[in-house]
């Protein structure tokens, strides 16, 4: 007897269409849901072109196409929110998608300068109001009045303190999981996007971050510094 069955097309067609979101998982010693942390960051993926084979045979320079993968990782490694979009689309504009998926409160928001936006402080104070945001103003600002009043308080710690004092004192440091999310993400799927609609792609995504959430459960490796 014989059985249709889909093929690679009709899976990957069908990707669009699965409601998908990051599986959570949490460190059985901990006492309850609450997130102490959250750190977020962006790296871009390469896309597959429609017409890669068009430019071998006739030896035509490719044009650079990517998409941005936005991660939101919190103080265990566990990615809490991904998110995948054009490549023009600015880091401070999906902090609002970006927490949307993430249902509890935290206590920390670290990100680097390019999330340097009033609308960032007000996204992340309407998320978590109680939030410690720890973002770096430039090293060319100045204080002033218009300004939010968290990225004053940061710039009058910096002034009065030092930048390195800052960073320790409110953990900047932990801005680093956000980064290393990425590195794991890129070297255990790859660089590469194998999807090529965006609407595939931002499922793709998705279910790298739950493959990567996965491992984390099973164990991370521990890291010592070296003398």
């Amino acid at each position: 007897m014989q059985q249709s069955r889909p093929d690679y097309t009709v899976l990957s067609k069908r990707l669009a269409e699965l409601d998908i979101k990051v599986p959570r998982y949490r460190k059985t010693d901990k006492p309850d849901d609450d997130i102490a942390g959250i750190a977020i960051d962006s790296t871009g993926l390469k896309r597959f072109g429609r017409d890669e084979w068009h430019q071998e045979k006739y030896k035509i320079s490719a044009k650079r196409s990517w998409r941005k993968l936005h991660v939101a990782v919190d103080d265990d490694h566990y990615i809490q929110a991904a998110l995948i979009t054009d490549r023009y689309e600015a880091d401070e504009e999906v902090v609002d998608e970006l927490l949307e998926q993430i249902d509890e409160p935290f206590d920390r928001f670290t990100a680097d300068g390019a999330y340097d936006s009033h609308d960032v402080y007000d996204s992340v104070l309407n998320h978590s109001p109680n939030a410690d945001v720890v973002i770096p103003p430039p090293k060319n600002a100045v204080f002033d009045e218009n300004n939010h009043a968290i990225r004053n308080i940061n710039f009058n710690e910096i002034k009065d303190h030092g930048r390195m004092h800052w960073q320790k004192t409110r953990q900047y440091g932990k801005r680093n999981y956000s980064e290393l999310a990425i590195q794991r993400y890129k070297r255990i799927l790859g660089n590469t996007m194998q999807s090529r609609e965006i609407s595939r792609q931002k499922n793709e995504g998705l279910i790298g971050a739950g493959i990567l959430n996965k491992m984390t459960s099973l164990g991370m490796p521990d890291s010592f510094r070296r003398s």
